[in-house]
């Protein structure tokens, strides 16, 4: 999370929607007083030990309300991107698997392992991404929502509305795979569907 207290704007990462590309863009724009919270490739941490002992920076408004406040949270401009449940799914099981290469040796097997046996449904990269961009009534709690798949555009936009320059995006953390139905059947695509129901529903998106 990058919370500016220059710009008076919360960015909340939602995980595998490109969030460093986000990340290392908004950097240039942070002042001396500004905020952020991540645990890969750079390593920062907010000055509050409770959410600094989380190690990662995913976390959402309500996450951050009792230390920053409810004037920040509620009158800041916040902002997150999503993705396709059904492409995040893929690009988690390939991210969790690349160090012995499972998904690339048999992609549906890893995925019906993650999704049906292991289950991780405290990792946050697996969970739902409406777990960090609702508040207790369910409602989305952000500003605005951006989406990977119009990611420049909407980024665009997005430093229009705060008064900021834009600038390229960089592809950062990212690896190449093909289309993301290629990796589905119809178990697997009932399976996600489940699991990410809320977020097919929220953010309009389908398989």
């Amino acid at each position: 999370m990058i919370i500016s207290h220059l710009h008076r704007f919360i960015f909340v990462p939602v995980p595998k929607t490109g969030t460093h590309s986000i990340r290392q863009a908004l950097r240039e724009h942070l002042g001396e007083g500004d905020l952020e919270q991540v645990g890969l490739f750079v390593k920062k941490r907010f000055p509050y030990a409770e959410l600094a002992r989380v190690g990662h920076g995913h976390l959402g408004l309500e996450d951050v309300r009792t230390h920053v406040g409810d004037d920040v949270v509620e009158n800041y401009f916040s902002f997150a991107f999503v993705r396709n449940p059904f492409d995040r799914f893929v690009s988690y099981c390939a991210f969790m698997t690349r160090q012995h290469g499972a998904f690339e040796q048999d992609p549906k097997a890893t995925m019906r392992r993650i999704l049906f046996d292991l289950r991780p449904v405290d990792h946050v990269h697996f969970q739902p991404q409406a777990t960090l961009l609702t508040g207790k009534d369910g409602a989305l709690n952000v500003s605005r929502i951006g989406r990977s798949e119009s990611m420049q555009q909407d980024y665009d936009a997005i430093c229009s509305h705060l008064g900021i320059p834009s600038s390229r995006l960089d592809r950062v953390n990212t690896s190449q795979r093909g289309d993301y139905r290629q990796y589905y059947d119809d178990e697997l695509i009932a399976g996600v569907t489940e699991l990410y129901r809320r977020d097919l529903e929220l953010f309009g998106y389908g398989f």
